[in-house]
């Protein structure tokens, strides 16, 4: 998860991302004003979706970080619904999670910005992942 300063609200945005480290493509993201693990759920579904597993045998595995919508009941009740493997690294050990935490650096470019609105945000940030 990454977020951002708007300081035009006085408030921050949030990005949550999902990338499969098999082809390192954003498989899809959430930006918002919260984050929360209902928002994650979701996301996890749609990559589920996405990709057609979920009627698969098959299930990818989820890697994390120790974030609280990663340790939530929510979570844990969703992959065990959607019979997913969920692995946290454990702390101080972003490296355990490169791809993300790549993908994260970059996107720090993004953060150079002083926005004043969360449309500025969103026109931002959904321009660089489309592009």
């Amino acid at each position: 998860m990454e977020y951002g300063w708007i300081a035009g609200e006085r408030q921050f945005s949030f990005l949550m991302i999902i990338i499969d480290v098999f082809d390192r493509a954003v498989v899809t993201y959430q930006l918002g004003l919260s984050c929360k693990a209902k928002d994650l759920v979701q996301i996890t579904q749609e990559v589920l979706m996405k990709r057609r597993l979920l009627d698969n045998t098959l299930r990818p595995v989820l890697r994390s970080d120790n974030g609280p919508q990663f340790i939530s009941h929510r979570l844990a009740d969703a992959c065990e619904h959607f019979k997913m493997i969920h692995e946290r690294i454990p702390s101080k050990t972003s490296n355990k999670n490169a791809h993300i935490e790549s993908f994260h650096a970059i996107l720090e470019c993004c953060q150079r910005y002083e926005f004043e609105s969360y449309q500025q945000v969103y026109e931002v940030v959904t321009a660089f992942i489309h592009n």
